[in-house]
């Protein structure tokens, strides 16, 4: 794929600072010249987009997606094989980026605030292989390929990678040494099953080990798994004119791809005063400027995951703790294990919020405020706040937003004791919840300020 004042090295003309090179284009006008079933297919995924997008009120899957990845490392000498707690540390940024909960959001230019989703969809290493056997969710391949490109070489094992796995039980990444500066490259939803996927260099994978700056924050594997899940580049794709369309209305148009580190406001394609959303992870800044998905983004993955993708949605993975491994904007808390709670104040109950719960206004009394589960029988309002908990330690604040839709504000959560909850709110407070009581349709809590 072009990329402006690069050379064939990813290095900007004249050996500068390398740049980032996506090649999933470049795979998917290969497969629409070559394949009149991948041209058929997705002419209908996207009408099918279209239509699901148009017919619904609310752009939202009922519950979070949970996404089994198997990780293919195919390695040509030691210095490429990626450790396991690099693996680890590239799921973890997948879990934040897809979720809204990254806390280098606070970055963005308050013009771009309102933008940031929730795309409500975590990921987690398979449990199990296809043939149902334990595993790691990591697979390792010694070759003697050099490297590869967007041939999908390293997705075959009769060409020195490894075969994938059935791509309708998983989601299939291979991490090898890629060629020409290229980082990463994903096959969008419609082409053939034997190479669906998502691929990236060991230099642009995960947080630690091989990471090298700028690209070592784990944001290739956001951007290529955003085109997994049928997201375009965020300038459409027609070089630098401004007529290319990403199919999402809140993304601005742009004249070409941002790289390296741009500064705000940066001016194109008349959208001023804010200009580019260069923050946003389909556009190719270097990872300490990919910050955020839109609203627009965040249903067209949903819109995937609820059709073409559907078959990968598996059930919430159980909550046992991963390796925490090192991220270098900020280090996360650990979140220890949910056991299931018993109904009352009686036993653990902190531990068993994990939900989206909406606030029963009506119901508060004194300084308890009361929560019911999302899907819950509550009277009219015009605008409902709420807030939710996942397993992983993401919190997310449902506030009200502009048209009473409502708006996510990520933040994270970690178990203070067997009453309380730590939170870190997307408001930059810091908060614990106690639990008052907890059955199935009701929560019962207290906020206050942290100490």
């Amino acid at each position: 794929m072009r990329t402006t004042g690069s050379d064939s090295s990813g290095r900007g003309a004249g050996g500068g600072a390398p740049v980032r090179r996506c090649g999933t284009m470049a795979v998917h006008r290969r497969l629409m010249a070559e394949s009149a079933a991948y041209r058929a297919t997705r002419a209908q995924i996207e009408e099918r987009t279209r239509g699901y997008l148009a017919g619904r009120d609310a752009q939202q899957l009922p519950d979070v997606a949970h996404v089994p990845v198997v990780v293919h490392v195919v390695s040509a000498a030691d210095e490429q094989d990626v450790s396991d707690e690099q693996v680890t540390s590239q799921i973890e940024v997948l879990d934040r980026d897809f979720r809204g909960a990254n806390p280098d959001v606070s970055i963005l230019p308050p013009a771009f605030a309102p933008l940031v989703a929730d795309s409500r969809v975590e990921f987690s290493l398979a449990p199990t292989d296809p043939a149902g056997a334990s595993t790691t969710g990591i697979t390792r391949t010694r070759t003697t390929v050099a490297s590869f490109t967007v041939d999908d070489a390293v997705k075959r094992a009769s060409t020195g990678g490894v075969d994938a796995w059935p791509a309708d039980r998983y989601l299939n990444i291979w991490v090898c040494q890629l060629a020409g500066g290229l980082l990463g490259y994903a096959q969008f939803p419609g082409g053939p099953a034997d190479t669906d996927g998502v691929v990236v260099t060991h230099t642009a994978f995960g947080t630690t080990g091989t990471a090298t700056p700028p690209f070592h924050l784990g944001r290739t594997a956001t951007h290529e798994v955003g085109h997994f899940l049928n997201l375009f580049h965020i300038w459409g794709d027609d070089g630098t004119g401004c007529d290319g369309t990403d199919e999402v209305d809140d993304t601005p148009d742009q004249a070409g791809e941002n790289t390296g580190v741009p500064r705000f406001p940066h001016v194109t394609c008349d959208n001023g005063p804010d200009g580019d959303l260069f923050y946003d992870y389909m556009d190719y800044s270097d990872d300490q400027v990919l910050v955020l998905f839109t609203h627009g983004q965040a249903a067209r993955v949903q819109a995937c995951l609820a059709d073409v993708r559907s078959s990968l949605m598996q059930p919430a993975p159980a909550a046992t703790p991963r390796p925490t491994a090192p991220v270098p904007v900020q280090r996360e808390p650990e979140v220890p294990a949910a056991p299931s709670p018993g109904p009352g104040t009686g036993s653990d109950t902190a531990a068993g919020v994990t939900g989206r719960w909406l606030h029963a206004f009506e119901e508060d009394h004194g300084d308890v405020t009361v929560y019911r589960p999302a899907g819950a029988d509550l009277p009219r309002a015009r605008g409902r706040r709420g807030i939710e908990f996942t397993q992983n330690g993401s919190f997310t604040e449902w506030a009200v937003g502009r048209g009473d839709a409502p708006q996510p504000l990520p933040g994270r959560w970690r178990r203070v004791n067997a009453q309380r909850l730590q939170v870190s709110t997307g408001r930059g407070e810091e908060r614990v919840l106690e639990v008052v009581q907890l059955t199935p349709d009701r929560l019962e809590a207290r906020w206050s300020t942290a100490p």
